[in-house]
């Protein structure tokens, strides 16, 4: 769409007051594109100041056009098939519903107009435009697979193409309906940044979800038909059996989006009304791979590089699945790597690929486990070693006559907190006086939302108030002392003095970029460097509340305290931190 300079500027003013993009970040864009001579809108969208749905939306009211939101729309069958699928996708457009005659449609330049016109022709009735966004047109292209008239012929002979082709996996039915769907779904869990897919047989219909920052979302619902197909192309991009359907199968492919190399693992479970499909998203490119833009700070953040700087000893992160331990131990690998130490890692799977670090998948078909290849990564003069994850007795004594043996171990264990660290490792027969020497640093984390960039401020109500004094009242400046920097055990700024009056909170707005009011996720932690005194509390078999007792009265902060923290700093929200860590003190 072609916009005068004085359109871009009037856009760029309502990205401004509606708070859509940050006004420091928006000067620093027109600084460069007066250099460049880029346009303002398309600087904007590559710096990634402004996304497309913001600045389109923008442009509908600059340029007087009506502007739907097509991200979420659920459509109906009628109104998709109006317009054949394949030329719905060369030409950018949607048809929405039939009102008073005119057939509305959406489209991303309402100033087309010989596409308006080609449109008009093709259906044979007046035309009203509508403007939307890339996203909205995406969402509508991949709802087209439910009501293509070939999809349920697909669907029948799409497995029988399969076995006659079982050879030739990667080219089979590259062009069938079935395999546009699949793409059409991992675009979109690719754009939305989700963690995972959740493809869910029921009775009458076939259920795609997406984990997005945590939180499953239903994005659209297929014909039940198309199930067996659909699981099929999965199956044989995964490699794996696909006249298979009684037992687990777990597998893995990887797929190319917007040119960002996307690896999926795969796991296939027979349900009582099919096969359910979950695809796991490991995205390098989108992950922040550095403690300190995880949310880790103060205290927290200089223990844990005090225990890498460490030669030798354990580090270990624990948290229940999904809260970031594997990214945390991958950020701590990439704070230490150089080219003066060998780094090894034993990953199931080997989530993300990194330079200078050598990584062995673990293979239990051919008898490669985390124990067998722990002895044999001993045997390759490392440095420092990664373990995915301390399973069974058998790897917690490797892990820890390594760390004896002068190498510097990184690894996780699933417990709820830092302190059920210690206790878990004693179940598992180690023994106390082994643990209280090689044990450098042990770190709890979990995960919550963010608060969206765009967000409203208010205070905090009475019973809020109380929740707060009573977890972080002791942390907080009192009134003899100046709002501001606190300590550097805390690591943050600006925190409010305590009171029983009320503390500014945050709540983001909820949109179709930020559902619910957020967008992206931090880690709220808690960390326990292992002293004389606390070598004393395991020796002596000390519960994990004695452990995590004495840390706290050493300056440790718990992961529900950086939580409020944080919810106090306008990263989060108390109901937030209370919904991941509302069973730890």
């Amino acid at each position: 769409m072609l916009l005068t300079k004085e359109q871009q500027d009037k856009i760029v003013d309502i990205l401004i007051d509606y708070g859509l993009v940050d006004i420091n970040a928006a000067k620093k864009v027109y600084a460069e594109v007066i250099k460049s001579g880029q346009p303002i809108l398309a600087a904007l969208k590559a710096k990634g100041v402004a996304t497309d749905d913001c600045i389109q939306h923008a442009t509908a009211i600059v340029i007087d056009s009506p502007y739907v939101d097509l991200r979420n729309l659920r459509f109906d069958k009628d109104s998709l098939l109006r317009i054949p699928q394949n030329i719905a996708q060369q030409s950018r457009v949607v048809p929405l519903n039939v009102k008073d005659g005119q057939l509305f449609v959406a489209v991303l330049d309402p100033s087309n107009i010989q596409r308006i016109d080609y449109i008009t022709t093709l259906v044979k009735m007046p035309v009203k435009v509508v403007m939307t966004s890339d996203a909205g047109i995406d969402n509508a292209l991949l709802q087209y697979v439910a009501d293509l008239k070939d999809v349920n012929r697909a669907a029948a002979n799409e497995e029988k193409e399969a076995k006659s082709h079982s050879g030739d996996a990667q080219t089979i039915t590259q062009d069938s309906p079935i395999s546009k769907a699949l793409s059409s779904i991992l675009d979109y869990a690719a754009k939305s940044k989700a963690s995972d897919i959740h493809i869910e047989p029921l009775e009458k219909s076939l259920v795609i979800r997406c984990r997005i920052d945590g939180v499953l979302r239903k994005v659209m619902e297929l014909p039940k038909s198309i199930e067996p197909a659909l699981v099929s192309r999965i199956k044989i991009m995964s490699r794996l059996k696909i006249d298979e359907h009684r037992t687990p199968q777990d597998g893995q492919f990887t797929v190319i989006v917007n040119d960002n190399e996307i690896d999926l693992r795969i796991a296939i479970s027979p349900v009582v009304w099919g096969e359910q499909v979950v695809i796991r998203l490991l995205d390098k490119t989108g992950t922040a791979m550095e403690v300190e833009k995880m949310g880790m700070t103060g205290r927290a953040l200089r223990d844990v590089l005090e225990g890498i700087s460490k030669p030798n000893g354990m580090i270990l992160t624990s948290g229940p699945t999904g809260s970031g331990k594997s990214t945390t131990l991958y950020a701590l690998v990439q704070k230490i790597k150089n080219e003066a130490i060998n780094i090894v890692t034993l990953e199931d799977p080997v989530e993300y690929k990194m330079d200078g670090v050598n990584q062995i998948q673990v293979n239990l078909d051919a008898g490669l486990t985390f124990a067998s290849g722990l002895r044999s990564i001993l045997r390759q003069d490392p440095d420092v070693v990664l373990v995915g994850e301390i399973r069974d007795a058998e790897t917690a004594g490797l892990a820890v006559q390594a760390a004896l043996t002068g190498h510097l171990v990184f690894s996780t264990l699933h417990t709820n907190s830092a302190a059920g660290i210690l206790p878990r490792l004693l179940d598992m027969g180690i023994e106390p006086f082994l643990i209280a020497s090689t044990l450098n640093t042990v770190i709890g984390q979990r995960l919550v939302r963010r608060v969206a960039e765009r967000h409203d401020s208010y205070r905090s109500s009475e019973m809020q108030t109380q929740e707060i004094n009573s977890a972080i009242g002791q942390l907080l400046p009192n009134a003899a002392a100046a709002v501001g920097p606190v300590s550097d055990d805390l690591g943050y700024t600006n925190l409010p003095i305590a009171n029983s009056q009320g503390y500014t909170l945050v709540k983001g707005v909820d949109s179709d970029e930020a559902p619910g009011g957020f967008k992206g996720r931090a880690g709220i932690y808690e960390t326990i460097t292992v002293d004389e005194d606390i070598q004393k509390l395991i020796i002596a078999h000390a519960t994990s509340a004695d452990i995590m007792n004495v840390a706290k009265m050493k300056g440790t902060v718990t992961m529900r305290q950086d939580g409020f923290l944080k919810a106090l700093n306008g990263i989060t929200t108390l109901d937030e931190v209370n919904r991941v860590a509302s069973d730890l003190a």
